[in-house]
């Protein structure tokens, strides 16, 4: 008896050892964590978006630094005066960043920049550049699957863009459809694609990515969007709308304001061009700019540079007013590359703080774990923006309700 409890008393000392022996080397394991290797961390998401897969250590670790960044990076002391860059500031969150909607900013300046929609101060088309859009609204009517006018024919509606476009154009489908005054012939196809920036739209071939989970290379943007329209039982003749997101991943490294606009807007040119080469019935592209990224806690596309895609879309139609042939629409005036261009509806507003137009919020919980991608009810908001437009504004309600019989 005396030799088998001395027995259980060597275990349980053993076990008590063995328990504290772990906890060392769980706390020195987490010492260690926190020593984030910051240059490396960034390499991460570089490899990423060249295409290359990473190893399960390497997403642990871009996670660790991930998490680290967004508590503000314990341990991480700067000099005095020094501020963190701009986008460490964006990924601590902030419900308000004091700029203005463009829609908002009349009088004033941004960077430089005036506001309004159009410039000047304007929220509406130049009167020029609505006539011309009455123009081409007028040609839009059912085609059949020949592109031919038909009676029965279709009105196809598509999307392009990255990630947040599809979650938020693809719930607009789903409310949009069940509209009772959406008219019957409007066929809505969400074709944008997550992880497909303006970059990989306009340079398929250059950007190529790989699936994650086969590891194989991932088709080209283009490919899905044919293989979208085809499902939906429609075709490229009968494609006269798109409405168009877009954004680049990571824009801090393309340049400070105004460069990294200017890339974005760039991008957008080409792949302008490439869908009318693609659909040669498209009249109208509707473009946005993207929603509120002042929570986002990630270097993916955080303020300002959310606010300054803007810009991108601003420059794009001025320079389609001021008649660049790389944006021409009017076979009149030469090879048409482009559709005529409007704003659709315009997404951003400061936060919390409350948008004088209309109202508009955007609070915390309308915005996923990242801080950059939509929560459900931040792609709901979105979704209703979209409706409304299409319900109501002048250069589209007429194609997009039901006419009376």
């Amino acid at each position: 008896m005396q030799t088998e409890n001395r027995i259980h008393r060597i275990l349980f000392i053993t076990t008590i050892l063995c328990l504290l022996s772990l906890i060392c080397t769980s706390v020195a394991l987490s010492a260690d964590d926190d020593q984030i290797d910051w240059k490396k961390a960034r390499e991460l998401p570089r490899k990423q978006r060249q295409g290359q897969l990473l190893t399960d250590e390497e997403k642990a670790y871009l996670e660790r630094a991930r998490q680290q960044r967004a508590r503000g990076r314990p341990g991480r002391t700067l000099p005095e005066g020094q501020r963190l860059p701009e986008s460490d500031q964006a990924g601590k969150g902030k419900e308000t960043t004091g700029m203005l909607p463009i829609t908002e900013l009349v009088d004033g300046k941004y960077k430089g920049q005036t506001g309004g929609l159009y410039g000047n101060g304007m929220n509406t088309p130049p009167a020029s550049h609505q006539a011309a859009a009455k123009k081409e609204l007028a040609k839009i009517r059912p085609l059949d699957a020949n592109g031919e006018p038909s009676r029965d024919g279709k009105v196809v509606l598509i999307s392009l863009g990255m990630s947040n476009t599809t979650q938020e154009f693809s719930q607009f489908k789903r409310i949009a459809d069940a509209d009772p005054n959406k008219s019957p012939g409007v066929v809505i196809v969400d074709c944008a694609q997550g992880g497909h920036v303006a970059a990989q739209w306009a340079y398929p071939n250059k950007y190529k990515r790989l699936d994650r989970r086969t590891g194989s290379q991932r088709p080209s943007p283009w490919a899905v969007m044919d293989e979208r329209i085809k499902n939906a039982h429609v075709t490229a003749g009968q494609v006269q709308l798109v409405w168009i997101k877009q954004a680049e991943m990571g824009p801090a490294n393309l340049g400070q304001f105004p460069k990294h606009a200017q890339v974005l807007q760039k991008n957008i040119a080409v792949i302008l061009e490439k869908l009318k080469d693609r659909f040669p019935n498209l009249r109208i592209a509707y473009l946005s700019s993207r929603i509120y990224a002042g929570y986002a806690g990630t270097p993916l596309n955080p303020e300002p540079y959310a606010y300054e895609s803007a810009f991108s879309v601003r420059w794009l139609i001025e320079d389609q007013m001021k008649g660049k042939p790389e944006l021409n629409y009017d076979p009149k005036k030469g090879e048409v590359k482009s559709p005529l261009l409007l704003w659709g509806p315009y997404l951003w507003g400061d936060g919390i703080k409350t948008r004088k137009s209309d109202g508009l919020v955007w609070k915390r919980e309308d915005l996923a774990g990242d801080g950059t991608h939509p929560s459900q009810s931040g792609r709901r908001k979105v979704a209703e923006m979209l409706l409304k437009f299409f319900k109501t504004d002048v250069n589209a309600k007429d194609w997009f309700i039901k006419r009376a019989d």
